[in-house]
Parts: structure tokens; sequence; C-alpha cells
């Protein structure tokens, strides 16, 4: 067990994380001394440019893709692959689309051999959670985008994992639908208190959403900014608390994409 694992209420423990990948015959690094605690039921972004390894890190917590070196651990057991006590929802939705929107929701509990009186009963709160009642025998293709990731958090939430791990989910959605689901991710979490680690490149929705925003630096990724959003809920986007921390954060964001455009130039000048 990590000495921070150890510490009260810590949920996920990440320590020294590099991941290096190979690339024409050079490591590469996509992360560099990740240290980073995540405690019991919070909500923290993972903030910055493309490229800056916040989904390698997002994979990794999920076991996905280990890293190099380092540990994470939740609850101090260290993750070595992917595991029931972490759920991840995906940008692409990630739903089969030869099953009914009921049948996708209960595939997780199916697998797990769960009795089938219990299944329906789980799938059938989740339908209500979710206001997806009356698109229970929808399927996929015929469902907009927000309905569609309303899906796959539902399939998620029916496994009851504590964490869930969110890949950008809103990021291809228009800003009306993707509003609507943040407001309805808030309330899931206020209601269930899963812990959440969620990866976004908008500023905005990081400040929206968490209790933490971690900024992340361009390549190799770093931990640039620790910041507690310190801001009543429901949020004013239009506040001036809102606006201050957004112009902070844009800061350290331009800082790093002034980075990744110099580094850009350096590598068409030698080309």
């Amino acid at each position: 067990m990590t000495e921070a694992a150890m510490n009260s209420g810590t949920h996920i423990s990440i320590r020294g994380v590099h991941k290096v990948f190979q690339s024409g015959g050079q490591d590469v690094y996509a992360l560099k001394a990740i240290d980073l605690d995540i405690a019991q039921g919070e909500f923290v972004c993972l903030l910055g440019p493309s490229g800056c390894g916040k989904s390698t890190l997002l994979n990794a917590v999920a076991g996905f893709s280990l890293p190099t070196s380092g540990e994470i651990a939740v609850e101090g057991t260290a993750v070595t692959a992917p595991g029931p006590d972490r759920g991840m929802v995906f940008q692409e939705y990630a739903l089969f689309p030869w099953m009914t929107v009921e049948q996708n929701i209960a595939f997780g509990l199916q697998i797990k051999g769960e009795a089938k009186t219990a299944i329906q009963a789980k799938v059938d709160g989740l339908l209500e959670l979710l206001h997806l009642q009356d698109f229970r025998k929808r399927y996929p293709k015929d469902l907009s985008g927000g309905m569609r990731q309303r899906v796959a958090i539902a399939r998620v939430l029916a496994l009851d994992s504590p964490i869930m791990l969110m890949d950008e989910p809103f990021g291809a959605l228009d800003a009306l639908t993707r509003r609507n689901l943040q407001d309805e991710l808030l309330r899931l979490w206020t209601e269930l208190r899963k812990t959440i680690l969620f990866v976004t490149h908008s500023i905005e929705e990081a400040l929206y959403l968490a209790d933490r925003t971690v900024v992340m630096t361009y390549r190799p990724g770093t931990l640039k900014r620790d910041l507690r959003v310190d801001l009543p809920r429901p949020r004013d986007v239009a506040s001036p608390g809102f606006n201050a921390l957004k112009k902070e954060l844009s800061h350290l964001l331009m800082e790093e994409q002034s980075r990744h455009n110099q580094d850009e130039f350096r590598g068409a000048a030698v080309d």
C-alpha cells in the first residue's frame, strides 16, 4: 500500500507515474513523474492541450495500459488490469448496435451472472434515473448523441463501480445537449457520490463540473497546476469568480499551447 493510499479518504493514488512509448527507435515520454491523490467521492477534471497525456493517464488508471514505471493504486491495491471497481465512459459511446437500450444496460450484469429479476429491477431503476423509460426498446441508431451517452453512462452505473472514468464523454455533442448532460451528471454524482476522474479540453466544462481541475503540460505530460474550484453549486458561468478562474486556466493552457507551437516550428525547421 502506498503512503498516500493509507491516508484517510484517498480513493485513487498515483505515484511517480511515467509512460514511455517507442517511436522511430526513440523513447517518447507521454507522462512524466505524475503524483496525484483523489479522495473518495471527489470530482476531478484533467485539463490540458491535445497530446498532453490526459487520456493516457486515464487509461492507466483504468488498467488498459499500465505505466512504464510508478504505481497507481485504488484503496491501496495496485492497479494491474481493468476491474469492476472502475467504470469507463468513452466519447464514442461504445454501445452494441444490435442491442436495445435496456439490453445494452443489462449486458454487464448478465456477464456477471446476476439473476434475471435483479437485472430487470436494476435496469428499470436506471432507465428512470436517466429519463430513458420511453426509449428502452430503441436501438442506438435511433437515438441522438446525447441519448446514446445517457445509455453509456447507465451501463457503467449498472455495474455499481465506485469510480467513474470519463474520457471527453460530451466532446462530440452540441453546446445545449452538452450542458444538459453536464447537469445530469452533476445530479447523478450528487445522488450517488461516485469518485469521478473526467478528461476534458474545455476550461468551462472543467470549472462547471469539478471539485478540482488538474492542468497538464504539453508532452511530456506532467502536472502543471492542481486548482481547487471553491465556487458554490450550481455554478454561474457568468459570475466574476467563475470568469476569474477561467482567465487563470486560459493563461496556463496558452503557455502550453505556445510550447507546442514552438516544438512544431522547430520540427518543421529541421525537416
